[in-house]
């Protein structure tokens, strides 16, 4: 069964970072292309990076640009997500995923990581 795990979420101030791990179980990572996306409270799910199989392309939501960073660890079967100057409208639910069908649809998806930002 393919499974995907985040972490590294929790509490921290504005302007603070966090490092968002996901681990792929029951599949390799190696040839698969890779979102991370969040859910506001109240709100829909929002695409915000992605990664190609080999890092050569990444894509990041203007929300999100120039203070997160995509990168994969194939290696380890592993993506992250870093998470520089955040901001309390970056308070959400972080997922991984994989098997894009639409921004809001995805193949496979964890179980997400509650990540908040509040003094």
């Amino acid at each position: 069964e393919m499974q995907l795990m985040e972490s590294g979420g929790g509490l921290v101030q504005p302007g603070g970072s966090l490092r968002l791990s996901c681990v792929a179980s029951g599949f390799s990572l190696t040839s698969v292309y890779m979102f991370w996306v969040r859910q506001a409270p109240g709100k829909g799910l929002e695409l915000i990076s992605s990664i190609s199989s080999d890092s050569e392309d990444t894509y990041y939501d203007r929300s999100v640009k120039g203070r997160f960073a995509v990168s994969r660890d194939n290696a380890k079967n592993t993506v992250y997500l870093q998470m520089n100057s955040l901001k309390p409208e970056d308070t959400a639910v972080y997922f991984c995923a994989r098997d894009r069908v639409s921004d809001t649809i995805y193949g496979v998806r964890g179980q997400g990581t509650q990540v908040t930002v509040s003094s």
